[in-house]
Formats: C-alpha cells, structure tokens, sequence
C-alpha cells in the first residue's frame, strides 16, 4: 500500500475516455482529513476538471471502517494550544473552504462512495459531489457541539436543507444516521451495498462516454446497481420519528428546543438514545450551531462558507474548541470544562463575537 495519504489513479473505459479516482489512504486513523490531503487534492481536481480526457471522478477511501470520519483536530489542537503554530488551524479551514466548494461546483460527475464512518470533514468531502453512494455500513454525523465546535463544511447550507427541522435536530444532537437516513435528508443519493463495488467500477469501465452525457452515463450505472440492493437497506429513524423530531425542535427560543429535546432522553428508543447525550454538549456550541442556521437560511453556498471561515477562525481563538479536543482526545478524560455550564449562563455578546471578523 502507498504511503502516499491520497492516492490517485486512472481507469481507462471501453472508448478510450479516463476515470479519475482519488483515494484517501491513512485507514489507521479513519482517514482524517488533514492538510496536506487537501493540498494534494485541490490542484489534482482542478486539473481533472480542465483535461477533456477525463469523463468523471471517483472518490473513495481505503479501509472498510471509514470514508473520513472527519478533520484532523489533533493538528488543530496543536495549532490553538502550542506557540508557533496559530495560523496552521486557519490555514486549515481556509483551504478546506476552498476544497468543499470545488468539490460542489465540480464540472463532470464527482462519484463518492461513502462507505463507512462519514463525519465532519468527510462529510465535507461527500455532501457536494454529483453523485454520493452509501452503503449499508455507513455512518453519518456532525458531532462537533461535543468538541466545542459546530456542524461547518457548508453544515449552514445543507442543514437548513432537510426536510422539516431535521437539519436543526441534527445539528443540536449529534445523531449518528444510517444510508437510509442519509437519502432521506438529502445528504446522499444513492443505496448500493459494498459487495457490489468492484461491478459498479467494472461497468463504468464499460460504458461508452464519448459524445455522450457523463452525468446520465454515472447515474444510469448507479441506479441499475441501486436495484439490486434494495433489501440491505436499513430502517430509516429520522423518517420514522420526523414528527416528533419537528415538534421537539419547533421552539422561539434554543432553550426552548433544547429542553423538549432532552424531555426525549428517557425514552428506550433510538429518538432517546439520540437526545440522552445533550446534556454534554457545549453550550457555546449548541448557541453557535441555532445562531448560524438561522443567520444564514437564505444564504448561497459561497456566503455560507464565507460566515464559516470567520467562526471557525474565531473558534480556534476563544478556548472552547481546543477544550472539547483535549477532553476527547488529548488527555481523554471526557470531563470538558466548558467556558458555560448551561445554555442559561451563556453570554449574548460572547456568541456574537465568534460571527464577527477579529481585528
């Protein structure tokens, strides 16, 4: 195996035409997003999109426990808390922007296969391509309130997107979600089960590109592939319990929503097992992630990440987040002392400032 941490190949097809494949390739640790992925990745996109060789892309990572479960906040936490290094974790969320919105406006079909744990950053990388497969050992979710942060990576976008107030609940909780959840909010396209994989590749080889749609001849492949596997999806709970999920977040006010939301907590079912864990996030965060979707429901894409750059610099600067790292992953003691220890206690102008571009 390459220690390259992506890994970029060529499939040629039955026409002569090339699939661009680009694969993630540090399975040790789930495939993290870190920098040099990114800038490995944004100049190879932007040459594929330019070569007329090049009839499509396909994304993947190596390993069958993760896509990409998500940023690399161990660097991160290096970048907030070590002399030096301040304006690598800025560095960071600028280019990784940059490579979220270019993987969205991507000319020719972008195939990802979302196999796996999918989370933060990964989802990133998944959520804009043209066409994102997952499967039946797919995970998907934005925990970020957990680590002093907020669901970024356009979370503003495609949040504010899903049916009802699934977006809002997502963002609160933290829920981890199935394929069959991931089709439902919007957030993948296609069900294909892994085993399958190898054929789908194979018939995209196989299929004649030249002078024909390359968007049709992805999502006629895809589909076919989508037939065969229909009874390994799972269950979708945020299809089952929407009513519930859109009267727990319908509220005025954050702590309105967040109270009827830990109301659910008791319960046995996935709805409680989803809900228990509130009581640990940041309350920052959950302020961060109510204020964000509201500010920007009307926003474009382009506008989203812009407001994301300036609170995720801002992040970095105030504690919180390299707080929930550390609790987490650095000492793991899972004892974050967050700056407010309720929504109640928590600073309007404080939550005001992360959204402003510091001096």
């Amino acid at each position: 195996m390459s220690d390259q941490p992506i890994v970029f190949e060529e499939w040629q097809t039955a026409d002569d035409a090339i699939i661009a494949v680009a694969r993630i390739n540090t399975p040790r640790n789930l495939n993290s997003l870190s920098l040099d992925m990114i800038r490995l990745l944004k100049p190879q996109l932007s040459r594929w999109a330019e070569d007329p060789k090049i009839c499509a892309v396909w994304l993947e990572a190596e390993g069958d426990k993760a896509f990409c479960a998500g940023g690399d906040i161990v660097s991160l936490y290096r970048s907030m808390t070590e002399p030096g290094d301040a304006e690598l974790g800025k560095t960071f969320f600028t280019e990784e922007y940059e490579l979220d919105y270019q993987i969205h406006t991507f000319p020719k079909p972008l195939v990802c296969w979302g196999h796996g744990i999918v989370m933060g950053g990964g989802i990133g990388l998944m959520v804009g391509a043209s066409h994102r497969v997952v499967t039946e050992s797919s995970k998907m979710a934005m925990p970020e309130v957990n680590i002093g942060l907020y669901p970024d990576v356009a979370g503003g976008w495609f949040l504010n997107r899903m049916p009802g107030r699934t977006g809002l609940f997502l963002g609160l909780t933290g829920a981890r979600i199935n394929a069959a959840d991931a089709l439902f909010v919007g957030m993948a396209d296609r069900f294909i089960k892994h085993e399958l994989k190898a054929q789908v590749i194979q018939a995209l080889q196989d299929r004649q590109w030249n002078g024909q749609d390359a968007h049709q001849v992805v999502g006629a492949v895809l589909r076919e592939f989508e037939q065969h596997s229909g009874g390994a999806m799972p269950a979708s709970s945020v299809r089952d319990y929407l009513d519930e999920i859109n009267r727990a977040a319908d509220g005025d006010s954050l702590e309105q929503v967040v109270q009827q939301l830990m109301e659910l907590g008791s319960r046995e079912d996935w709805l409680g097992k989803v809900t228990h864990s509130l009581g640990n996030a940041s309350p920052t965060s959950l302020a961060l992630v109510w204020k964000h979707l509201h500010s920007c429901r009307l926003d474009s894409l382009r506008e989203v990440l812009d407001k994301e750059l300036v609170i995720s610099c801002n992040c970095l600067d105030k504690g919180e987040f390299a707080e929930g790292v550390r609790a987490l992953l650095i000492d793991k003691d899972l004892q974050p002392r967050w700056r407010y220890a309720s929504l109640s206690e928590v600073d309007g102008n404080w939550i005001d400032d992360f959204f402003t571009v510091q001096q």
